[in-house]
């Protein structure tokens, strides 16, 4: 059953660049490692006037753009081990040295998936 890991971050506009190359590097490091997708999406239709929409779920302030970003496993365990890999991996030291966005306030979670409907 494949899975996903699953982030909302909130991105100072001022770190939109930085927070750019560090996930164009980061995708890299995942995949080498056997990661099925790294995929980076950046807010666009997000007031939607639903109960909880995104900017409120980050607590986004007026300066930061938001993003939903989500990685793909072949399984749960396969995920663990990618991630074992990934932070021993010393590119990752550089990438965490210092974040271009407020990491207390991203949530992030690990998803089963249940249905996986392609075109």
């Amino acid at each position: 059953m494949r899975y996903v890991d699953g982030f909302v971050v909130p991105v100072p506009k001022r770190n939109l660049k930085a927070y750019l190359s560090m996930t164009r590097r980061q995708s890299k490091i995942w995949m080498d490692h056997g990661a099925l997708a790294y995929v980076e999406c950046v807010g666009d239709e997000l007031n939607t006037g639903g109960p909880v929409t995104f900017p409120r779920l980050a607590k986004l302030r007026p300066d930061e753009i938001v993003f939903f970003s989500y990685t793909v496993y072949r399984s749960k365990a396969d995920r663990d081990r990618v991630n074992k890999k990934v932070i021993a991996d010393p590119r990752m030291n550089k990438q965490l040295k210092k974040l271009p966005f407020d990491m207390r306030r991203t949530a992030y979670g690990g998803f089963k998936v249940v249905v996986d409907a392609r075109s």
